[in-house]
């Protein structure tokens, strides 16, 4: 039976990435997708994207990625942190060409799930929402638009939302909002339990519904989240 194995935020990881990748015991017929920000904060985000195209896995776009493909597709590196532009410098053509191709969610319909980096807006329809939107959403104001959980921490999120009307929608499996521990949540699961931060990389295996983590091997940056 194929099994589909969503893994959380990377950040440039790669140790703890491959470790997982290894655990999982892979076979040919499994589907690997990993929730975006491949990228970034970490140790090193060449060899985090390297594994990931020499391994099958199919990344969808994070915000760490839509902001580096920005700059390399306008030729301006000024808009880059300096973080962004170590993990810039980093990246190889093969590298480029496998960030450029990814999607903005993937779709299972065999599972009714929809793996995705951020979320989706609840009050819209979830296909009709642009890549930036998906990428970037956590929480929701009182006009439906959304804001940072850093500075809008007592607003409702996003997933918070989805729950109170499920109706229709498919089971949501993302990333992008990094916690001490799994985010469950009527019609969704976020697993980005901060491995950057001294969290754990995390991986949720369909259709078992099975979690399988790595612990961070130190505390690469500091969050008050995780």
């Amino acid at each position: 039976m194929q099994r589909v194995i969503a893994i959380g935020d990377v950040h440039g990881c790669y140790e703890e990435f491959e470790i997982l990748l290894d655990r999982l015991d892979l076979h040919p017929q499994d589907r690997v997708i990993q929730l975006g920000d491949l990228v970034n904060r970490g140790p090193n985000s060449h060899r985090t994207v390297r594994t990931a195209r020499q391994r099958g896995v199919e990344a969808i776009l994070g915000n760490h990625e839509l902001r580096l493909i920005q700059a390399h597709k306008s030729r301006n590196t000024k808009i880059l942190s300096a973080d962004d532009l170590r993990s810039y410098k980093q990246l190889t053509p093969a590298d480029w060409k496998y960030l450029l191709s990814r999607p903005a969610w993937i779709e299972i319909p065999d599972y009714n799930i929809v793996c995705v980096h951020g979320g989706f807006l609840p009050d819209k329809p979830w296909q009709e929402q642009d890549v930036d939107m998906v990428a970037h959403v956590q929480m929701v104001d009182d006009r439906g638009q959304l804001r940072k959980r850093a500075d809008f921490p007592t607003l409702p999120f996003w997933a918070d939302l989805w729950a109170e009307n499920t109706i229709g929608k498919p089971f949501v499996i993302y990333g992008h909002t990094p916690r001490k521990h799994l985010y469950p949540r009527n019609g969704s699961l976020g697993i980005d339990t901060g491995c950057v931060y001294g969290g754990a990389l995390t991986a949720y295996i369909l259709p078992q519904k099975t979690i399988l983590q790595v612990p961070a091997l130190k505390r690469y940056q500091e969050s008050r989240h995780v």
